[in-house]
């Protein structure tokens, strides 16, 4: 049994640098005093060329840092497993003293976390799970994504064709996403209310083979497919350009996730159901700042905070769980009293009076 710590974003005020530099280079961004040198945390993205990264995730990191006295130095893999591991040692011969790693594949880079927590550089698996007992799991409660994504569309369509488009076979996050819309779905499916007429895994959460992907499942049953469980925005605006095709956006329901702006104004317009939010400002910060108690006292379990995680491999790790916010036509406003998107880009093509967050 999975034990959730849910943390709480309400008051929590979130300061993001405007420091520059970006996740593919080595630019530092801590205080410019001599503490900051005693703190050097280097975070090692696995695709810095998605737009979440630099946006949300890396200011946040990088402001957490700089308030607790260290030094930010980064990378990008450019989604490739080979490169990511000699990018861990890369960083580890700057300076680093803990690696905050956004894993490409969780299998692979399994050795060099080893070898970095044997040479006492401890590590976060950052939003994607690492099967190393040692590690530091935070990310947000992925089961509980799946769950959420999957109620919206099951209550918008609880009989019929179900298409699920999951993410990226290597990353666990892909599998603790279908586990948790099981849990909604699974007795429709045994009852036979619910048809799966295609599931498939997409190779780097690639929007553009999500389309194609759901091109093929189109084809396959004649364009009869009512609700559609894509597992993150970006491959639900390829399941939409699908539906677009065929005149379908819009009639069947779509699933989503991140709060990317594109899907947020598909909200809005209702042409996808749900965007369950995970404020990745909230997940920065406290990478950040868990990386540098990690500075001080490299034992994970005396991170503040934590719990114990049990993997699908049946590793405990001391983890941090977040929790989500699904967001659909009804609480809109939620985004945009958190600054997360502004109205323009929200209501970008919204008819007037139609949604009460764009009146």
């Amino acid at each position: 049994m999975r034990r959730r710590l849910v943390v709480l974003a309400t008051g929590l005020t979130l300061i993001i640098s405007a420091c520059g530099g970006g996740g593919g280079g080595g630019g530092g961004g801590g205080a410019a005093t001599s503490a900051a040198t005693t703190c050097t945390v280097g975070v090692s993205w696995n695709n810095y060329q998605e737009e979440r990264w630099a946006k949300w995730d890396e200011p946040a990191i990088k402001a957490a840092i700089a308030a607790g006295g260290g030094k930010y130095v980064s990378n990008d893999a450019k989604s490739s497993a080979e490169t990511q591991a000699s990018n861990v040692d890369n960083l580890i011969s700057q300076g680093a003293k803990v690696v905050v790693i956004l894993a490409q594949d969780g299998t692979a880079i399994k050795p060099a976390v080893a070898k970095s927590i044997q040479n006492g550089v401890p590590v976060i698996a950052y939003d994607r799970l690492i099967e190393d007992p040692k590690a530091l799991y935070i990310t947000f409660d992925n089961v509980l994504v799946g769950k959420l994504e999957a109620q919206a569309v099951f209550t918008a369509k609880p009989k019929g064709n179900y298409a699920i488009i999951k993410g990226n076979k290597a990353d666990a996050n892909a599998d603790f996403l279908r586990s948790g819309m099981e849990q909604v779905i699974g007795a429709a499916v045994k009852s036979g209310d619910i048809k799966i007429v295609g599931e498939t895994y997409t190779d780097n959460w690639d929007p553009a083979k999500a389309q194609t992907n759901m091109e093929q499942i189109l084809t396959q049953n004649q364009n009869k497919v009512d609700a559609v469980l894509s597992e993150n925005d970006g491959m639900a605006g390829g399941v939409i350009a699908a539906l677009t095709a065929q005149g379908l956006a819009g009639k069947v329901p779509v699933s989503g996730q991140d709060g990317d702006k594109a899907a947020l104004n598909r909200v809005a317009l209702g042409t996808q159901t749900v965007d369950v939010w995970k404020d990745a400002r909230l997940l920065g910060k406290t990478a950040g700042d868990a990386a540098i108690q990690l500075c001080k006292n490299p034992d994970p379990s005396k991170v503040t905070g934590t719990a114990k995680f049990t993997t699908p491999g049946n590793n405990s790790l001391s983890s941090i769980l977040l929790t989500p916010n699904p967001i659909t036509q009804a609480n809109l406003n939620d985004v945009l009293t958190a600054g997360w998107v502004t109205k323009a880009d929200l209501c970008q093509g919204v008819q007037t009076g139609k949604v009460t967050a764009c009146n």
